[in-house]
């Protein structure tokens, strides 16, 4: 093999990699992790910021995930709702006249709300997500502190 030199950021694809082709073999103690760490020349302490950044981030991931669940959520009653009233409206208007006339103008305006609220449910990126997402944290913090 070459004596080529590698970047951090190479080091850690490689061992990436390297670590995902092993077999499963189950989990990791603390000591293996620590162990690990000092034959990489890396400090109790820095392994300790470390995993306090990665638990941060895993905490911060998690929430998101939920956010989104509860975004979907919310997502889907408006569906069902337009479903239901404007399935309604139009078998009113279907009786009432024979035809479809005002109640679709309701159908397709309601639809573009609608479409408008799907199309920003699944968007988990911009100004707008992260403004959501942390009026939903807040919201959400309060509830936890009632209990």
């Amino acid at each position: 093999m070459s004596r080529s030199r590698y970047s951090q950021e190479d080091v850690q694809q490689i061992l990436q990699r390297a670590i995902a082709r092993q077999p499963r073999l189950g989990e990791f103690t603390r000591s293996q992790l620590e162990e690990m760490a000092a034959e990489l020349g890396i400090s109790p302490q820095e392994l300790e910021e470390a995993e306090r950044e990665w638990r941060a981030w895993q905490q911060l991931t998690n929430q998101q995930r939920e956010f989104q669940r509860y975004r979907q959520r919310q997502f889907y009653q408006l569906l069902g709702q337009y479903a239901i009233v404007n399935s309604f409206l139009v078998g009113l208007d279907w009786l009432s006249g024979g035809g479809l006339s005002w109640s679709l103008f309701i159908l397709m305006s309601w639809g573009l709300a609608v479409a408008l609220k799907g199309w920003s449910t699944y968007q988990t990126e911009g100004e707008r997500y992260e403004k959501e997402f942390r009026q939903w944290q807040k919201k959400r913090q309060k509830q936890l502190q009632r209990r």
